[in-house]
C-alpha cells in the first residue's frame, strides 16, 4: 500500500508513520508544512528507509497537493495536518481558520480530482481519512459520554475550525460519493509531543523546579489516550471501517487535570529521587483558567470495540510512565524544540486580533 499523510511530522502523525515503517509494508508520502510543531527529528528512526518519503508543502497549496497526487499517486490518504493547540487558537484564531478549513477542503478537492480519475479498481480502493477531536462535541456535564451521534457544539476558535473541517468531509462524501471515514479522539499523549501540552509541559517544568501553573482549581476532566493505541486504532480504521462512518476513539482513562499533574510529580519524585526539586507536587500553582474551558470531555469507543475490535493497550498510569521516563532519557530531541520559538510560555489569554 502507498499512503499520503498529511501532518506527518506533528506529534500523531510521527507516532503513525513510525507505526507504519517499522512493523508494516507500507510506503509513506509524508507532506508537511513544518510549522513550529512538526518535527522532523520524531522521524530520525525511519528516516532512511526507502519506504518513507518527506515533502515540504501547505495542504492550502492546491497546485502543489494536486501535483503530489499525480507524481505519488497514493492508494489511500490520511489527513492530520492540522493546528491544534487550543490556547493558541484563543490567542490567533486566524491559522486555524486557514488551515483546519481552507486547507482542508483545498485537500478534499485535490483528492477527489485523483479519485475521479483513477481505474475502477483503485476507485474502490480508496479511502480518505480525516483525523478529528472529541472537542467539536463541546462540553459534557458530571455523567455521559461522547458518542458518534452527538450533536456538535464546539467551544473554542480550534474545535470550531475542526468541526467545519469535518462537515465538509461529510459533506464531500455526501455530494461526490468521496469515499471517507472520519474519526474524532480523545487527548494524546506520549513521547515525541510538543511540550505546550499539558503532560510534557508539567515534566519539563517540573524538571527544572519551574511552576507548574495548573487552569482554575484542575477540575476539569479529560479521557486520556496514549498515542501509539491512537495510531493503531487510525489504521484499523482506515482498513477495516465503513465508508462514510465515523470512530470515537478513546483511552478509558478520565482524569482531572490536577490528578494528572499529581501523576507526574509522582513519577518524577519516583524517578528522580536526588533532584532538589522533590516533591515536585510543591511547585504547582493555580492560575486564571482558560476562556471557555470545557468542563469535561469523555468518549464512548463500544462502536470501534464492536465492529473493529480495538482496544487501547496502555491504561493512563502504564502510558505516562511510559511518556516521562521517554523525556528523561530524551533530553536531545526536547532540548532542540525548546531552542525554538516556545519557551514554555502561557498562551491563550491575549484578545485576538
Amino acid at each position: 500500500m502507498k499512503l499520503l499523510v498529511t501532518g506527518g511530522a506533528g506529534f500523531i502523525g510521527s507516532a503513525l508513520i513510525r507505526l507504519l515503517i517499522k512493523e508494516h509494508d507500507t510506503t509513506v508520502i509524508n507532506v508537511d508544512k513544518l510549522t513550529y510543531a512538526g518535527n522532523l527529528e520524531s522521524l530520525n528512526e525511519v528516516a532512511d528507509n526507502p519506504r518513507y518519503h518527506f515533502i515540504q508543502a501547505d495542504i492550502c497549496d492546491a497546485d502543489k497537493i494536486a501535483s503530489i497526487l499525480q507524481q505519488h499517486q497514493p492508494d489511500m490518504v490520511m489527513h492530520l495536518a492540522a493546528e491544534s493547540h487550543v490556547d493558541r487558537s484563543i490567542e490567533g484564531p486566524s491559522e486555524f481558520i486557514q488551515t483546519n478549513i481552507v486547507g482542508t477542503y483545498t485537500l478534499l478537492q485535490q483528492t477527489l480530482s485523483y479519485w475521479q480519475q483513477l481505474d475502477d479498481a483503485s476507485k474502490t480502493r480508496f479511502r480518505f481519512h480525516h483525523i478529528s477531536t472529541d472537542e467539536v462535541f463541546g462540553s459534557l456535564g458530571d455523567t455521559g459520554y461522547f458518542s458518534e451521534t452527538t450533536p456538535y457544539q464546539p467551544s473554542s476558535p480550534y474545535s470550531a475550525s475542526k468541526a467545519s473541517s469535518d462537515h465538509l468531509v461529510n459533506a464531500w462524501h455526501h455530494t461526490y460519493g468521496f469515499p471517507i471515514v472520519m474519526s474524532n479522539c480523545s487527548n494524546n499523549y506520549g513521547p515525541y509531543q510538543f511540550p505546550e501540552k499539558l503532560i510534557p509541559l508539567m515534566i519539563l517544568k517540573a524538571m527544572k523546579g519551574e511552576t507548574l501553573p495548573v487552569y482554575g482549581n484542575g477540575a476539569n476532566v479529560r479521557d486520556w489516550l496514549y498515542v501509539d493505541d491512537h495510531v493503531r486504532a487510525l489504521l484499523k480504521i482506515l482498513l477495516e471501517g465503513r465508508t462514510g462512518e465515523s470512530y470515537n476513539v478513546g483511552g478509558n482513562n478520565e482524569k482531572t487535570n490536577l490528578e494528572v499533574v499529581q501523576g507526574v510529580c509522582s513519577l518524577l519524585d519516583e524517578l528522580l529521587p536526588e533532584s532538589p526539586h522533590c516533591p515536585h507536587y510543591s511547585l504547582v500553582n493555580f492560575v486564571e483558567d482558560r476562556p471557555g474551558h470545557d468542563l469535561r470531555y469523555a468518549i464512548d469507543a463500544s462502536k470501534i470495540a464492536d465492529e473493529l475490535n480495538w482496544q487501547p493497550q496502555e491504561n493512563f498510569e502504564s502510558g505516562l510512565r511510559k511518556t516521562v521516563e521517554w523525556y528523561l532519557n530524551n533530553t536531545d530531541w526536547w532540548q532542540h524544540v525548546l531552542d525554538g520559538s516556545y519557551r514554555g510560555e502561557r498562551l491563550g489569554l491575549e484578545t485576538s486580533s
